[in-house]
């Protein structure tokens, strides 16, 4: 163990120095005469500081003290006092000391313990502090990541709005996934989804890079393959290496409601739930023949339009491929849309809606694949009741 003794008196130095090595406690043992000398000897390696307030250039005893625990660093300190001054190591260890012995009546095992003992303390103490760094960290990012998630823009008392994020990486708020939702002046609804390739902390800096790039497009009054173009450029110059892709799902909800617009990038089709007026419902997946390539991989791409007849009552659900790529059962074969489809179709069958619906979606897709879904998964259920 690395120690180092402040103390200015030869003989009490020669009796610490004894009682250490007949305690079998094997010590390295560096003494500073006073406070100057010993914050020139203390290292990194230093373990432990044993320290006599009545040493030289320690006029006051507390401040001294305090100015040993301001060098200390993680080394702990062991504060000795006399007989008539025992009540000066009370006050030393609420101060921040890890233990305090009275000269006249300490032992070479006393003191080694005492040694042991306060430096084992003073790791857990550091210990500890490095945990409540990293949760006070932890929680600082959370807000961060919560607050980069979209909160929609809708001001339409017949539309219900419900999404389900979830990321791929353990303990991580954020993934390549995004979506967002913004009503424009004029009544009209846009809807987005969109996955960014891969799944680090980079992807997902990328995805929030994105949507507000697309939000910022949207409110500006850009729509269509005009808007998906400058999305194009934008994560042209923003991701990391020109293998990153990003798919994207985008729709366009006439003032109407009864309408819509959308625009596939390499992204699965949303499915469409339709209500009659009996009661009756039907799910299905929009047509994707109109379907352009997924931003980033083909220069000058073009995204064709898909026109969709909505009808009075209905819901979309926009998704991630994180929902349909899991295992059916021990096979290799996935779910898919048209499994996603039929999963759809009983959930609703048994009266499930908006996040109900998602949730229980997303537990009989995890029932399937037989384990928790490793993809980033993001869902979007936008619904109209008439």
């Amino acid at each position: 163990m690395d120690l180092l003794l402040i103390d200015d008196t030869p003989s009490d130095v020669l009796m610490v120095e004894k009682m250490l090595a007949d305690s079998g406690l094997d010590a390295d043992i560096t003494v500073a005469a006073d406070l100057a000398s010993a914050r020139r000897a203390l290292t990194r390696r230093t373990q432990c500081i044993v320290v006599d307030l009545s040493a030289p250039g320690i006029d006051d005893r507390m401040a001294g003290l305090r100015e040993v625990l301001e060098m200390s660093g993680t080394a702990a300190v062991v504060v000795l006092t006399g007989l008539d001054d025992a009540h000066l190591g009370v006050r030393a260890v609420a101060a921040g000391a890890e233990d305090y012995l009275v000269k006249q009546e300490v032992d070479g095992p006393l003191l080694a313990r005492a040694v042991r003992y306060s430096v084992e303390r003073k790791r857990a103490e550091e210990t500890e502090r490095r945990l409540v760094e990293a949760r006070i960290l932890r929680r600082e990012n959370a807000r961060l990541e919560r607050g980069l998630l979209p909160v929609p823009l809708i001001d339409d008392p017949s539309l219900r709005h419900h999404t389900r994020y979830r990321p791929g990486r353990r303990r991580a708020l954020l993934g390549g996934d995004f979506y967002d939702t913004v009503q424009t002046e004029g009544g009209a609804v846009h809807l987005m989804i969109g996955d960014v390739c891969g799944h680090g902390p980079d992807e997902a800096a990328l995805g929030v890079q994105l949507r507000m790039a697309w939000r910022t497009l949207v409110l500006a009054g850009h729509t269509g393959e005009q808007l998906l173009g400058t999305l194009d450029s934008v994560l042209g110059h923003e991701r990391r290496n020109e293998e990153i892709f990003t798919t994207l799902c985008m729709i366009t909800i006439a003032p109407s409601r009864r309408t819509a617009r959308m625009h596939l990038a390499g992204h699965p089709a949303p499915l469409l739930f339709r209500e009659g007026p009996d009661g009756s419902y039907d799910v299905s997946a929009l047509p994707d023949y109109a379907h352009g390539p997924a931003l980033g991989l083909i220069p000058g791409a073009e995204w064709p339009t898909t026109e969709i007849d909505l009808g009075e009552s209905w819901g979309l659900m926009l998704y991630t491929d994180g929902l349909i790529e899991g295992r059916i059962g021990a096979g290799s074969a996935r779910l898919g849309t048209e499994g996603l489809v039929k999963l759809a179709h009983a959930a609703r069958g048994t009266g499930a809606t908006g996040r109900a619906l998602i949730d229980e979606l997303v537990s009989e897709v995890e029932h399937l694949n037989e384990d928790a879904l490793t993809d980033d998964l993001a869902v979007l259920l936008l619904s109209r009741h008439a």
